[in-house]
C-alpha cells in the first residue's frame, strides 16, 4: 500500500482487510470484529481444506468508507451511513493495533496492490 509514493504498508501472505464503520459501532464491536478476523479459518491445512486461522500470516487493514455507499436511489452513491472521522479512525486504529495489521494512513488516497489467491472474499458485520 502507498500514499503519495510511498509505502505505508506491506505484507505477504495473509488477509487485506477493506474496514468500513458506521455510526452505532462501538468499542466492543470493534474488538468483536478483531478477533473473528484473527480466528477466521479461510487458509487451507495440509489436507487442502479450509481449516487454518491466520496465524502467523500478516495482515493489511485499508479504512474503507466507500464500504457504506448507499446506492439504492440514483446513481451516486451516498455515504450518509460512513461514520464521521472523529468516531470511524479511532476505531480503525483500535481494530489495527488488537490484530496487528499494517496499515495505511487514515483518510488518505491509498493505493493497493493485491495478489487474490483463491476465490474467497466474505463480508463481516459484528451483531448488534
Amino acid at each position: 500500500m502507498t500514499v503519495d509514493g510511498a509505502v505505508t504498508g506491506s505484507i505477504g501472505p495473509g488477509l487485506l482487510v477493506l474496514l468500513g464503520v458506521t455510526h452505532t459501532d462501538t468499542e466492543a464491536d470493534c474488538d468483536k470484529l478483531a478477533d473473528k478476523v484473527r480466528a477466521l479459518r479461510v487458509f487451507e491445512d495440509a489436507d487442502g481444506k479450509m481449516n487454518e486461522a491466520l496465524g502467523n500470516r500478516e495482515l493489511l487493514c485499508v479504512s474503507q468508507f466507500t464500504l457504506y455507499g448507499d446506492t439504492r436511489k440514483g446513481n451516486r452513491p451516498a455515504f450518509v451511513d460512513a461514520a464521521r472521522p472523529e468516531l470511524a479512525e479511532p476505531l480503525y486504529e483500535r481494530f489495527c493495533e488488537r490484530t496487528g495489521a499494517q496499515r495505511g494512513v487514515f483518510g488518505a488516497h491509498m493505493d493497493v496492490e493485491l495478489v487474490n489467491d483463491g476465490p474467497v472474499t466474505l463480508m463481516l458485520d459484528v451483531p448488534s
